[in-house]
C-alpha cells in the first residue's frame, strides 16, 4: 500500500514522493464532482490514487489528490450473464473474495492484488497466458466523471471509442467510479512449479505456453536456472491437493519474502556474494503442485519491497531479449539479486494496452528498492527498444511521447479524445506531460 504522511505521499516502493495540495477522501459520487470540479475552476490538478503500486509518477500530483477508498464494494451482479459492477475504489483482494461469495472470479489476473481496480485497469496490469488478455479486457462497461463534472458512461456499444480509449486510461480522461466485469464461475487451478534451466525452457517455450492455460517462469541472473509456473483449470470432480500449511508459510512465507528480503540486505552490503546467493536461491524453491480456487493460485505476498520495469515484446522476441539481457549482466560489473520475470498475453484492441494488436511476451526485471537500478534498467531497455518494446504504463520506464507515438498505432486517437474531455488537462502531471505530450 502506499504511505502517507502529513504533507507527503510516497508509492508502495517508496521511489516516488509527492507533496499534494489538498487530499480528499469522497464518500459518494456527488463529493467527487464536488472535489474535481472545484479543483478544476480553480486550475488546480487533480489525481486519483490507489494504492500506489506503480513504480512510476502516475499518481503524483502537488495539486488535489483523490482517493477512491471509500467508493468501494460490489453494486450489482448479474448471475445470468456474469456481469458485475464494481466500485471504483474496490481492492483486488476485496473484489476476489466477494467474487468468491457470489460464486464468480475473475478470469484471469496477475500476481498482486492490492491494487483498485481502477488503478489496475488504467495502468494496464495483466496476469499470464496465451489465450488471456490483461485485467482490462475483462471490462465490459465503465462510468467516469469528467473535468467539467460530467458523468460518462461507456461500453462497447456505447460510446464506443471512449471505451476503446478508457479501459487503459492512465487517469488523463477523468475518474472511473464504477467498473462493469465480465465474470467466470469460480474455478480451481492446478499448480505445477519447479526449476529448469534457462535454455531448455526458451528452446521449448512456445510448445510450454501452448500446452498450459497460465505459465510464466523467472530467472536467476548469474546462473542458468529459472523456476517455472503452469497453471491450469481443473474440473469439477478434481480430487484436491491443497498446499499444506507449512510449505505455505515455508516457500511463500520464509524463502519468498522473511529470507528474500535478508538476502537482498546481504547483497547490498556485499554484492560480489549475490551470484553464489542466486545459486542457492534458485535451488531453495523446490517443486511443489497443489490445487486451490483460482486467485488464491494466480496471487502470491509480496512484502520485500522493490522497483520494477517491465517491457511488452512481440512474442517471439522473448529468447533473444533475455540472451541479450544475460550477456550484458555477464560483461558488465551489475549484481542483480531480483529474478527477471517472464509472461505472456493474447492480443487486444484496446488503445494503449501494451497487448494491442498483438501477441505478447512481457520481461520484468526489478532491483532491491535500496540499490540503485539506473545503469541496469537503461540497459534493458536499449535492448527491449530493438524489438519494439512498450513499457508498462505503471512501471519505470524513460520514453516520451514521439517515441510511445510510434509504438502505439492508435496514440494520436487517444489523445484527441483527451484533449476533448478535458481541454484544460485538469488530471494531468509530469509523468502524463511526458507520456502523452503537454
Amino acid at each position: 500500500m502506499s504511505q502517507q504522511t502529513a504533507g507527503e505521499w510516497k508509492n508502495w516502493a517508496g521511489n516516488v514522493t509527492s507533496e499534494p495540495r489538498h487530499v480528499a477522501h469522497p464518500e459518494t459520487v456527488g463529493a467527487l464532482v464536488h472535489e474535481i470540479t472545484t479543483a478544476s475552476q480553480a486550475g488546480r490538478r487533480v489525481k486519483t490514487v490507489g494504492s500506489g503500486h506503480s513504480f512510476t509518477e502516475i499518481a503524483a500530483t502537488d495539486g488535489v489528490q483523490i482517493s477512491l477508498d471509500q467508493l468501494a464494494g460490489i453494486t450489482d451482479v448479474d448471475y445470468d450473464t456474469g456481469l458485475v459492477t464494481v466500485l471504483g475504489g474496490t481492492s483486488l483482494a476485496e473484489l476476489n473474495v466477494c467474487l468468491a461469495a457470489h460464486g464468480l472470479s475473475l478470469e484471469n489476473m496477475g500476481d498482486i492484488d492490492r491494487q483498485t481496480i481502477t488503478g489496475a485497469i488504467s495502468t494496464g496490469t495483466h496476469g499470464t497466458g496465451a489465450k488471456f488478455g490483461g485485467l482490462a479486457t475483462q471490462v465490459r462497461g465503465l462510468t467516469m466523471i469528467t473535468a467539467a463534472g460530467s458523468q460518462l458512461r461507456c461500453s462497447g456499444a456505447e460510446n464506443p471509442d471512449l471505451f476503446m480509449a478508457a479501459r487503459v486510461g492512465l487517469g488523463a480522461l477523468g475518474v472511473i467510479t464504477e467498473v462493469t466485469l465480465q465474470c467466470v464461475p469460480t474455478f480451481r487451478l492446478q499448480a505445477v512449479e519447479g526449476p529448469a534451466r534457462l535454455e531448455n525452457v526458451l528452446d521449448g517455450f512456445e510448445d510450454m505456453i501452448t500446452e498450459n492455460d497460465h505459465v510464466e517462469f523467472s530467472w536467476f541472473p548469474h546462473t542458468d536456472r529459472t523456476h517455472t509456473k503452469r497453471n491450469n483449470q481443473v474440473r469439477h470432480d478434481h480430487v484436491d491437493q491443497r498446499l499444506p500449511r507449512w510449505r505455505y508459510l515455508l516457500d511463500d512465507e520464509l524463502l519468498s519474502n522473511g529470507l528474500f528480503e535478508g538476502i537482498n540486505r546481504l547483497g547490498r552490503l556485499h554484492p560480489s556474494l549475490i551470484p553464489r546467493i542466486n545459486q542457492l536461491s534458485a535451488r531453495a524453491l523446490s517443486p511443489r503442485e497443489f490445487t486451490d480456487v483460482s486467485y488464491a493460485v494466480f496471487t502470491s505476498p509480496r512484502r520485500v519491497r522493490f522497483k520494477e520495469s517491465e517491457y511488452a515484446l512481440p512474442r517471439a522476441a522473448i529468447a533473444p531479449v533475455l540472451r541479450a539481457l544475460r550477456s550484458w549482466i555477464d560483461d558488465h560489473d551489475e549484481r542483480i539479486c531480483f529474478p527477471v520475470q517472464v509472461r505472456v498475453a493474447a492480443p487486444d484492441d484496446i488503445w494503449l494496452s501494451t497487448a494491442y494488436q498483438r501477441e505478447t511476451g512481457y520481461i520484468a526485471v526489478h532491483h532491491y528498492f535500496k540499490v540503485d537500478h539506473r545503469r541496469y534498467f537503461a540497459a534493458f531497455e536499449s535492448i527491449v527498444a530493438e524489438h519494439q518494446g512498450r513499457p508498462h504504463w505503471g512501471k519505470m520506464h524513460t520514453l516520451e511521447a514521439d517515441q510511445l507515438r510510434r509504438l502505439y498505432p492508435r496514440f494520436d486517437q487517444f489523445v484527441r479524445i483527451r484533449d476533448r474531455l478535458d481541454p484544460g488537462h485538469t488530471f494531468d502531471n509530469a509523468y502524463l506531460c511526458r507520456v502523452l505530450g503537454s
